[in-house]
């Protein structure tokens, strides 16, 4: 379970690094080279002619509304009617009208409405086309039935520029047959430290290999300059994240890159020189900040050196609400990131006000209109070379009448030959019978095992249908093969045995074991970790091994991760064992691989090598090609074949003593994520329950309660409830799924949790904390509280726990916190905790309030 600890060190670590590194700040302002790009995307007067020609009729507000992204779950047809917004965007948990399995027929027909309600005049007079950003990590990998590709760190192993180019064709095309325009691909950060979440998306810990598929993937993504540039099916690509993502300290998502200019350049920008070389037409600025200053707010990294000296003359775009963080901005003003050269704002949520504060801002002079001139001129200039002004609405357009390229068979075909190349292998011994492990003839008896063996999601990762990818399932990727199908068919046709088993349980024994498991899902910031220890504190995985090595069979582990993990004790438990990262939707690609043809031939030989180093040690967090004592397990550029084995011989096993969590402050429920065992519930009138962890849901009624994530910091970090018109008490309750959590001395604790109130006008609101079966510790009305709060932003709570002596003997807790009302109610809550201490600024509710 998650603590407040770990929560505030998270939260606070920059900025008490901020402290600790004044010194380093000054490394700003050396004197070092930012070489301009030599590109063969040169400028054209018949382009600028036509952007003059649309500027010249546009007023600061049509303007102003150019430069402003909201996300489709809070952008209305209307809303785009009424502002004209120049783009929108769908985060990695939205799908057109809610509809998560919603098919490429359903995203066109969304992407024809916005379309036509952004050139329709009646309201603000502009008649500039939107367009539609997405964020296509893996293929076009937030719809469903898509082609998942491996992420970027397989592709990294497979060391393949050309089949980097050729992915990008692919996504694009089954871009282009919902009616997206713009995809915020490829995330070209050198990763330092691979605790970091994001790991993943990187595809080298070398800047060359980054460098090299950087311009590969933009290629395949807008089109060879002088060639198919942005035409037909080519769409709008994004390098990002702009500038040192990957290099924060203890790999903190959005923390402090604390290096010299000379090592930003070389290594953390590498992947945008060829990106900017091949015509990349966006660049997305990066939430962390550099020697302490947020790079959105940073003019001397996006203007000075990216526009400027590089010569980059597209549109930077900012990250989701990733604005907030500069100083002087909140949600909804933000003129220190314009100001910077930020050209496009992600404001998901909070667009309206953003657009009227921006506009006021302009007026006023905090903005100068010169840099709203030049910002909308980048972003009609990437608009004009696409060719908008010169197409129709999404689906009368030629490329999106191709349904059939939505996973099509060369596009899956391409993916298992990706999967193939990215698989490592670490280590192959030999049996006793002088043969390796591996390969396995598919005419063997073969036991199938491990929790990712046949679980499509987890072999997915992320970003794969819903952004963290947590609560997916086998019948999220309708078209995509499991680990186990890829073997079972092909052992199957050759006349072998295969069973599948969770456990390692089998009805006859077999004569090899495959064993499948690795990390659960996970995306940016929740995929940060303490230590590289897989499993630390729940060995399941390694017992299971153990389990089969002490039975004499032989096994083969298949290692599902994003990112290296030291697994000694894994390794030595295994016969062989295979890194196969995050494969994606074609999970036939490991098989091909493993298994020898029906004729006891090798079909596919193992050709990836790390393009991460692996570590020795548990504590070896920064572990990179050329660094001081490089001392890795498997050193960069390692991985074994048939043609080539090598055994592996004892690994050590000793572990780094584990951090001291005694001084935690409290327990978190639901920070940026529920944790585990805990879950949203909303009852309806009939006191229906419908437990789900998911961003959305409604009531089991159909229209008791509605629920909506929302942003509070960070993306999706809060949840809005709103109690419709059913005149019955309807409750919303974060609850566990199973009373198995004993608390004690809760008499003496708070719940706190943050809190957003949009109306209440109900009668009756009562509020339950930490709750069993036969008591509440907190049972009291909030209608005061309530009230006092409306239309006052976000605002924190505390709430005394246990003010009545017969209260305090609890021994378990069921209901962590429940909100009971009737309509109109509306409100949206964040960051529930149980605490020791309030924080300062906390509306405290004590005894004497109840």
């Amino acid at each position: 379970m998650l603590t407040i600890n770990r929560r505030f060190w998270r939260n606070t670590f920059p900025a008490l690094l901020s402290v600790c590194t004044l010194s380093v700040s000054v490394m700003a302002t050396e004197s070092v080279d930012w070489p301009m790009v030599n590109t063969q995307l040169k400028p054209n007067l018949s382009v600028e002619h036509q952007i003059d020609e649309l500027m010249a009729t546009m007023s600061i507000e049509q303007k102003v509304a150019q430069l402003i992204q909201p996300e489709i779950s809070y952008l209305s047809v209307e809303k785009m009617r009424k502002y004209g917004f120049g783009s929108y965007l769908n985060g990695g948990n939205s799908a057109p009208y809610g509809n998560k399995t919603a098919d490429s027929k359903t995203w066109l027909r969304f992407a024809d409405e916005m379309y036509l309600a952004s050139i329709d005049s009646s309201q603000d007079q502009s008649t500039i086309p939107t367009i539609w950003g997405t964020d296509a990590m893996h293929g076009h990998s937030n719809v469903y039935g898509a082609t998942l590709f491996p992420h970027n760190i397989g592709l990294g192993a497979a060391n393949d520029a050309e089949l980097i180019k050729k992915i990008g064709k692919a996504t694009a095309k089954e871009v282009s047959v919902t009616g997206i325009e713009w995809s915020f691909a490829p995330t070209v950060a050198v990763v330092r430290d691979d605790r970091w979440g994001r790991t993943y998306e990187s595809y080298s810990e070398d800047p060359d290999i980054v460098k090299r598929y950087a311009s590969a993937m933009v290629s395949g993504l807008q089109g060879d300059i002088n060639d198919d540039f942005l035409n037909g099916y080519h769409r709008i690509a994004t390098a990002k994240h702009f500038v040192g993502d990957g290099g924060t300290e203890n790999g903190i998502d959005r923390g402090n890159t604390v290096i010299d200019e000379k090592t930003l350049r070389d290594i953390h920008a590498a992947g945008y020189f060829s990106a900017i070389e091949a015509g990349v037409q966006s660049v997305m600025a990066s939430f962390n900040s550099w020697n302490s200053r947020r790079v959105h707010g940073s003019k001397y990294l996006l203007t000075t050196v990216l526009k400027k000296k590089m010569g980059f003359d597209g549109f930077v775009v900012s990250d989701w609400n990733a604005h907030k963080f500069v100083k002087g901005c909140d949600l909804e003003q933000c003129a220190g990131a314009f100001n910077a050269g930020v050209d496009v704002m992600m404001v998901p949520e909070h667009y309206e006000a953003f657009y009227h504060n921006t506009v006021k801002q302009v007026k006023q002079g905090d903005i100068k209109l010169e840099r709203i001139n030049d910002a909308v001129r980048r972003f009609l200039r990437a608009k004009v070379r696409w060719g908008l002004f010169i197409k129709d609405k999404p689906s009368s357009r030629a490329e999106s009448k191709n349904t059939d390229w939505l996973n099509a068979p060369e596009h899956k075909a391409l993916a298992r030959e990706a999967v193939r190349k990215s698989l490592v292998l670490l280590k192959n011994n030999t049996l006793k019978n002088n043969q390796n492990v591996l390969p396995i003839s598919p005419r063997s008896k073969i036991l199938v095992t491990g929790n990712g063996a046949h679980n499509i999601a987890k072999q997915a990762g992320g970003w794969s249908v819903s952004w963290q990818g947590t609560d997916n399932t086998n019948a999220d990727f309708p078209n995509a093969v499991s680990i186990f199908d890829g073997l079972k068919e092909q052992v199957l046709a050759a006349g072998g045995e295969i069973e599948l088993s969770q456990n390692a349980q089998f009805k006859q024994k077999p004569d090899i074991a495959i064993v499948v498991f690795g990390e659960e899902p996970y995306a940016e910031w929740f995929g940060d970790i303490q230590g590289l220890e897989y499993q630390r504190d729940n060995k399941k995985d390694l017992v299971l091994l153990k389990s089969l090595q002490a039975q004499k069979i032989p096994v083969v582990s298949v290692f599902i991760s994003g990112r290296p993990l030291w697994v000694n004790k894994e390794i030595n438990a295994s016969d062989a064992f295979v890194a196969a990262w995050l494969p994606g939707s074609q999970g036939q690609g490991v098989a091909d691989v493993l298994l020898l043809d029906k004729n006891d031939a090798v079909k596919y030989d193992f050709t990836g090598k790390l393009s991460f180093s692996w570590p020795k040690f548990d504590d070896q967090f920064i572990l990179n090609k050329g660094d001081k004592n490089y001392d890795p397990l498997f050193a960069y550029g390692y991985g074994l074949s048939y043609k080539e084995p090598k055994s592996v011989k004892k690994l050590s096993e000793k572990t780094s003593p584990k951090a001291n969590e005694s001084d935690s402050q409290g327990t978190s429920f639901f920070v940026r994520n529920l944790a585990p065992n805990v879950r949203w519930a909303l009852s309806d009138q009939t006191q229906t329950n419908m437990m789900t962890k998911s961003s959305s849901a409604m009531s089991a009624d159909g229209k008791s309660i509605s629920m909506q994530s929302v942003n509070l910091a960070y993306q999706e970090d809060g949840r809005q409830f709103v109690w419709n018109n059913t005149q019955e008490i309807a409750i919303v309750s974060l609850r566990f799924e199973q009373a198995t959590t004993e608390f004690k001395d809760v008499d003496k604790q708070f719940i706190q949790f943050d809190i957003r109130v949009d109306d209440v006008q109900s009668d009756v609101v009562e509020l339950r904390a930490m709750c069993g079966e036969q008591v509440c510790l907190t049972k009291i009305s909030l209608m005061t509280q309530l009230t006092q709060l409306k239309n006052k932003g976000w605002q924190t709570v505390a709430i005394k726990l246990g003010c009545s002596a017969a209260q305090t003997k609890m021994n378990e807790v069921t209901e962590i916190l429940s909100i009971n009302a009737q309509h109109p109610l509306n409100l949206a809550i964040a960051n529930v905790a149980l605490v020791k201490a309030t924080q300062s600024n906390s509306l405290i509710i004590g005894c004497n309030d109840l």
